[in-house]
């Protein structure tokens, strides 16, 4: 390592299964020998977070990560008053599972006749219980959410006419339907990204889009946010102009292969950490979220979901939603991040006319 005094590493983690990755940046930590930190925390720890998102982040912010990194970025900050991230690695270099699927998904579906792709819909429609339980069974590792990711895909499949469309859809959480939004226009709710760049291999057009649209409007304005609330600063290295240049001359054929991005980071890690401590699927920084809400976040959702509020307030079709909660509450649908959307949303408003009440 390059430095004159010993890194400090920090991480979080989660009792529950499927939500914890802190024994695998202990075991990298540990390897490449910092000064690590990691502190375990309870579910309810990290439920406590929500009701503070709405002024943290003074709008309808909904990336359900801005939990566990509010929670790193808190407990960093006891030792530490600045910290390194990582974000833009993977707009940089290929490393959304999209940049690689979404290009393949349509190559192959190019190859389908329409009627054949209409049969997405139907199994779309089954619910994403049953095809997490059939993923169970097939060999290999599967990344989490697969049934839900599975559902998303069919129903991609069925209406997607470009690359364009499928790219939309894998961002847009309300995709194959009207949007939830009174007065929007349009089949969905996601704004009409530019993939131009014409010319360019498909994984590079969603690169860019991402690094000007999704980059900026979540992943910055989570992480600054989340860090800020509690005084520690973030720097992002992977942004220096001068490796974002150098990056963009790199060739996709070394961001890309085996079926995944990232490649020449792979390599580079590789040299210094062993594959089997870093090999694992792409998963993000997240909080069960979909199970809190049909749990013990039950009672206040369904308070920011009352369907008379929304008639009420305007904004947005209470039927609609009312609909995918329900379909999300009976395991039909795994509904985590169209809801969580819709949840802030209405957290957010609520918050504001609570302000304003205050300040009349």
């Amino acid at each position: 390592m390059h430095s004159s005094i010993p890194v400090r590493t920090y991480s979080i983690g989660f009792e529950q299964a499927g939500y914890n990755e802190a024994e695998h940046a202990k075991a990298v930590a540990q390897h490449l020998g910092t000064v690590h930190h990691e502190q375990y925390l309870t579910m309810r720890e990290a439920r406590e977070v929500i009701p503070q998102l709405p002024s943290m982040y003074d709008e309808p912010f909904a990336d359900s990560s801005q939990i566990p990194t509010h929670l790193v970025s808190r407990f960093a900050r006891q030792e530490v008053t600045v910290a390194l991230t990582g974000d833009g690695g993977d707009e940089l270099f290929a490393g959304y599972n999209r940049h690689v699927s979404a290009p393949r998904m349509w190559r192959r579906l190019q190859q389908v006749p329409r009627p054949v792709r209409a049969l997405g819909l139907p199994l779309s429609r089954i619910p994403s219980q049953f095809w997490t339980r059939l993923g169970t069974l097939a060999p290999g590792r599967r990344q989490p959410h697969f049934g839900a990711k599975l559902q998303k895909a069919f129903g991609i499949a069925a209406s997607a006419s470009t690359l364009d469309d499928i790219y939309r859809d894998f961002l847009d959480e309300w995709s194959g339907g009207p949007s939830p939004v009174r007065g929007e226009n349009g089949s969905g709710s996601a704004p009409a990204f530019d993939l131009t760049c014409a010319g360019a291999p498909d994984a590079v057009r969603m690169m860019y889009c991402d690094a000007v649209s999704y980059l900026p409007d979540d992943i910055l304005a989570k992480v600054d946010r989340a860090s800020m609330a509690v005084g520690l600063e973030t720097r992002v290295p992977f942004l220096d102009h001068r490796l974002a240049a150098l990056a963009a001359r790199i060739p996709l054929s070394m961001k890309t292969g085996d079926g995944r991005g990232k490649l020449i980071l792979r390599k580079l890690v590789e040299r210094h950490v062993p594959r089997a401590l870093i090999d694992r699927p792409k998963a993000g920084f997240q909080v069960p979220i979909g199970e809190w809400i049909k749990g013990p976040l039950r009672d206040w959702a369904e308070d920011l979901l009352d369907p008379g509020r929304m008639r009420s307030e305007g904004w947005l079709d209470e039927a609609m939603v009312t609909s995918r909660w329900s379909a999300h509450l009976s395991g039909r649908r795994d509904a985590t991040a169209a809801l969580w959307a819709i949840l802030m949303f209405q957290a957010w408003l609520r918050d504001k006319d609570k302000a304003s009440a205050t300040n009349t």
